[in-house]
């Protein structure tokens, strides 16, 4: 052991090396060497040294950064999510008044067209009974036009039936009498 510590079983790895056709030196990597040891502790430490100064920083920084930007995004989205929830309830408000606006409307037509049907039929019934008014009238004008008439061709009838009796004709006066009597005689007969 002249400049090496030596490793408990360091024997056995050597024997085994050289049992398998390696050399008879001892393997570097199971060696310990204090030189080697304290440079690589020391490079391992400016290592560490210059990543925390040059890397570890900016990596911490950017860590904070992705952070408040995530927590940025959350508080974004939790806005966002209130405002749609208000949003939502403000539609469903409006809505409800659109639906309760629409069956105002729907009554109001519905009792508007109830009474215009109501004004429609009285106007009907109006107008038929003017109608039958109208109708009853010109009714009672030709009823009286028709029994003067006939109340004339009786006059007549009778005139020619007696003048065939009697042959001859007679005087006016004795007409407009007979004329008189025979009228008389027909407003009781209609009596």
């Amino acid at each position: 052991m002249n400049q090496y510590w030596s490793i408990p079983g360091d024997d056995v790895l050597h024997e085994s090396t050289t049992s398998h056709g390696g050399s008879s030196e001892q393997n570097p990597l199971v060696k310990l060497d204090p030189g080697l040891f304290i440079w690589t502790v020391l490079t391992f430490l400016l290592l560490l040294a210059v990543l925390a100064k040059f890397a570890w920083k900016p990596l911490l920084s950017m860590l904070d950064e992705r952070q408040r930007s995530i927590e940025d995004s959350l508080l974004s989205a939790e806005k966002a999510r209130k405002e749609l929830e208000g949003i939502n309830q403000e539609s469903e408000a409006i809505l409800s008044k659109a639906k309760t606006e629409a069956q105002g409307i729907v009554t109001d037509a519905k009792s508007a067209a109830e009474k215009l049907k109501d004004d429609i039929v009285a106007k009907a019934n109006q107008e038929a009974d003017d109608q039958l008014e109208k109708a009853k009238s010109q009714i009672s004008v030709e009823k009286d036009k028709v029994l003067l008439e006939i109340r004339k061709e009786v006059v007549d009838l009778s005139i020619d039936v007696a003048e065939k009796i009697i042959k001859k004709n007679i005087s006016k006066d004795d007409n407009s009498s007979i004329i008189e009597e025979s009228m008389q005689k027909l407003k009781n007969y209609e009596a």
